[in-house]
């Protein structure tokens, strides 16, 4: 067919329908030529050369080209492996900033830009393929991004009293039966009444989606396997979700049903009060290394959107063991990462960003750069600076694990808290000053950057690793499903069975399990900082020993919603428990404690005490021999205000922890004065929470069995009186 084109505009990037046609613009530094690619509901396609190139962006306006039309571009230009470039017009690519995508990878040999009949050659990629991909390759679709969002409002609910969730969009309802079949596993199921019920129920603020960037659903190393990428950190469109989550089927994946469906997900979970935050991988592509196929970056302009060795650049720098790293110290891979942040909260309306491997985007040159322009940027961007940041601060580069090392507005997964806490309950030895650190937000690694305790995003389990079932069930991984020889996935997990790997009939072994479970979820809900549940612990969910469920599109990841008597039980402690800390802002503090008298109780803000009742000396902080420990929380010295700048005034709270295997006996502190300190939390008993629980008082001490964590409250510590005398100087 005979197409119409005019100069059109260089922004914006991508495809923007106006109203009457479309404008096309796409950067590439390197290119000789840009050829638009137009395709029809048969699949025939229509090649149109942009006819302008300004600063780089090759452009074209189309009159009359509507949303629906599906595209992608070839791309001429040097192919010279050895000097960094990898041009290839016999590739359909994939626009980086394409708003859909339709289709996945259908993995072929015509997806590699050099012959695959080379195979056993290590030096093939230098060879040129001239066989076309089109077949083989999903087609970006234009889009009419309107949207009736109904007043959609933001939560934005603060740090202290977000509890966040991290979840996986299809596994969550793919077998909710309260939830239409047709529904299940989409964005349209995540947004379902009964998955948001779920939620609130619980008492989640926010969601944590991993991957919904368009990804290479079928990656070479698997296409052997009969297994497909599930958790999605392979992107291929840093603005398209996925559309493999759309409930609507190809038909509607071609009309851009999928950005309509996760916007009507983002504005169901708004209404009921939560956050959705995403879990994005600017780090690297899914086109691996030098011997990768081609679906997008490489071909457009490989040297530009890549960092490459600086002496031999046919080879990728790889500081996140996906094959290449983006080259975030171009100032347009910049562009590409800060718009489509922007896209998706100024658009699409989420909350916040998850970044994974962050440590990768700060690597000015080979080490990470606090300062690096990546965060200059964010900083002061007036949108992206008051969204939820959250790092994950490792790669697998030299120098790559950086926790607590991230700036100001930044919070961080704290791997530091979920070593110690998962050595703490496993009973091995420990420093007493790392867990008092971790307990109380993990000063020691954010507080001299003057960042405050949400900074700590406090986790024991996260999709990558043992869900908190399986940490309590499994000494070792057992990951023969993935069809590595369980050679993949980490093999050092801290995890202790409790006597038995994996399933068991053994009564005591499934008490001891569930007593585990409810310890670590009462001290994550209990720890100052910002606490992150997997999805499904809360419920008992096992991947049956497997802790890299990458892979694993399968019953071994979904959802069980059958629960059994146990997993009804953990369920139901576990919203007991996150309804408490909410109760109590003691929990939640915006500031650290200062482990002094601050507002005139006359008792400090926080004590560490012996279970005989001394207080832990200076020497003592960092013995391994001390096993166990009383923590004094003090409710008349928070340092909070409320919204209109008054105190908060709270109960006060003493937490019993005994690791050990054997009973103990805890003396109530004559330090923290105070007598009558009733029993509400014991985490021996089924039920975790103890209705009219016993009262004590320095007479007489406290019974902890072993492996278990008591809290004892005192409602009335201090009067509210006697605190007003004290604050008024009478």
């Amino acid at each position: 067919m005979t197409v119409e084109v005019w100069p059109g505009r260089a922004h914006p990037l991508g495809a923007t329908w106006d109203g009457e046609g479309t404008n096309f613009a796409l950067f590439s530094e390197n290119a000789t030529g840009v050829i638009l690619c137009l395709f029809d509901e048969g699949g025939q396609e229509t090649q149109v050369r942009l006819p302008k190139v300004t600063n780089y962006v090759w452009h074209g306006y189309l009159p009359g080209i509507r949303p629906d039309q599906r595209y992608g571009y070839r791309v001429e230009g040097p192919y010279k492996p050895k000097e960094g470039h990898r041009f290839n017009p016999n590739k359909l690519l994939i626009d980086p900033y394409a708003k859909a995508i339709d289709g996945d990878i259908c993995f072929a040999p015509e997806l590699f830009s050099f012959p695959m009949d080379h195979f056993g050659d290590r030096d093939r990629d230098l060879d040129f393929s001239e066989t076309d991909n089109r077949e083989f390759m999903p087609k970006a679709v234009v889009i009419d991004a309107t949207f009736n969002w109904e007043g959609d409002q933001a939560p934005d609910i603060p740090w202290d009293r977000t509890i966040i969730y991290e979840v996986h969009v299809r596994g969550f309802t793919h077998e909710h039966p309260s939830i239409p079949t047709e529904l299940r596993g989409s964005y349209a199921g995540m947004g379902h009444p009964e998955a948001i019920a779920h939620l609130k129920n619980l008492g989640i603020t926010a969601v944590e989606l991993l991957p919904v960037h368009h990804y290479n659903v079928y990656p070479g190393h698997l296409v052997t396997t009969g297994l497909h990428n599930y958790w999605g950190y392979d992107s291929l469109g840093y603005f398209a979700p996925h559309a493999g989550y759309s409930a609507s089927g190809p038909k509607g994946i071609q009309s851009g049903q999928q950005v309509r469906e996760f916007k009507e997900m983002v504005k169901a979970l708004h209404a009921a009060g939560i956050e959705v935050i995403l879990d994005v991988v600017y780090n690297h592509t899914g086109e691996g290394n030098h011997l990768g196929p081609t679906f997008s970056l490489r071909g457009i302009d490989n040297a530009a959107y890549y960092r490459l060795i600086e002496t031999s650049p046919r080879y990728y720098m790889d500081f996140t063991g996906c094959g290449n790293s983006l080259n975030v110290r171009h100032p347009q891979v910049l562009k590409l990462i800060m718009d489509s942040l922007r896209y998706w909260v100024q658009e699409m309306h989420v909350d916040g960003f998850r970044f994974d491997l962050a440590s990768a985007l700060a690597r000015e040159l080979y080490e990470v750069d606090r300062l690096s322009s990546f965060f200059d940027i964010i900083h002061q961007d007036p949108i992206l600076s008051t969204t939820k940041l959250i790092a994950e601060p490792w790669d697998l580069g030299e120098g790559g694990y950086q926790v607590g090392n991230f700036p100001l507005l930044w919070s961080e997964w704290n791997g530091e808290y979920r070593d110690t806490l998962r050595d703490f309950w496993r009973g091995e030895r420990y420093s007493l000053a790392d867990f008092a650190f971790r307990f109380t937000g993990s000063s020691d690694l954010y507080k001299d950057d003057g960042r405050l305790p949400h900074a700590s995003i406090n986790f024991i389990t996260a999709h990558d690793g043992f869900t908190m079932n399986d940490l309590v069930s499994y000494n070792e991984k057992h990951n023969e499903a993935n069809g590595e020889g369980n050679r993949d996935g980490e093999s050092y997990n801290r995890s202790w069975n409790c006597g038995a790997e994996g399933q068991t009939d053994n009564v005591e072994i499934l008490e001891l399990r569930s007593q585990q479970r409810r310890n670590f979820l009462t001290t994550l809900m209990l720890s100052q900082g910002v606490p992150m549940m997997l999805g499904g612990d809360e419920m008992g969910r096992t991947t049956q020993g497997n802790n890299n469920t990458y892979c694993q599109d399968s019953e071994l990841s979904w959802f069980d919603w059958e629960l059994n008597s146990a997993d009804q039980s953990l369920l139901n402690f576990t919203q007991q428990l996150i309804k408490f800390r909410q109760d109590h802002p003691i929990f939640s503090r915006h500031q650290w404690f200062f482990g002094r008298e601050i507002h005139g109780s006359g008792v400090e803000d926080i004590g560490w005490f012996h279970p005989d009742g001394r207080p832990i000396n200076d020497r003592e902080w960092h013995s391994s021999s001390t096993n166990a420990v009383s923590i004094f929380l003090n409710g008349a010295e928070i340092p909070n205000l409320n919204q209109k700048g008054e105190r908060i005034f709270d109960d006060s709270f003493l937490l019993l922890f005994n690791p050990s295997k054997s009973d103990l006996s805890f003396a109530i502190p004559k330090a923290v004065k105070t007598q009558h300190w009733q029993v509400i939390i014991d985490t021996q008993t089924t039920e975790g929470f103890v209705k009219s629980g016993e009262i004590y008082g320095h007479e007489r001490p406290v019974e902890a069995g072993g492996r278990s964590l008591l809290v004892l409250e005192c409602s009335h510590c201090f009067s509210m009186t006697e605190f007003n005398q004290a604050n008024s100087g009478e």
